[in-house]
């Protein structure tokens, strides 16, 4: 995920991580870093993508339950969703 936030950052962005800890990790910058991003700025927009993952999921959540109240069962709602 920290590639993702760095490329959510700067989407041209070139470097490679050793680990997957934000505060341990090393990042080498391969253009230099050239917008000076700091590790702050990743854990921002790594806790922007959970963020946005956490309401997709949530999203979805209501979306089935809505059908649901609608009287449709799980098969019709998988088939709905394409599951």
């Amino acid at each position: 995920m920290i590639a993702e936030a760095i490329l959510k950052i700067k989407s041209d962005a070139e470097v490679s991580i050793d680990g997957n800890n934000i505060d341990t990790c090393e990042i080498i910058w391969h253009d230099n870093n050239p917008t000076n991003i700091t590790k702050e700025q990743i854990k921002v927009a790594i806790q922007e993508l959970k963020d946005a993952e956490q309401a997709a999921i949530d999203k979805k959540a209501s979306g089935k339950q809505k059908l649901k109240d609608l009287g449709l069962d799980d098969d019709e709602i998988n088939a709905l969703m394409g599951v």
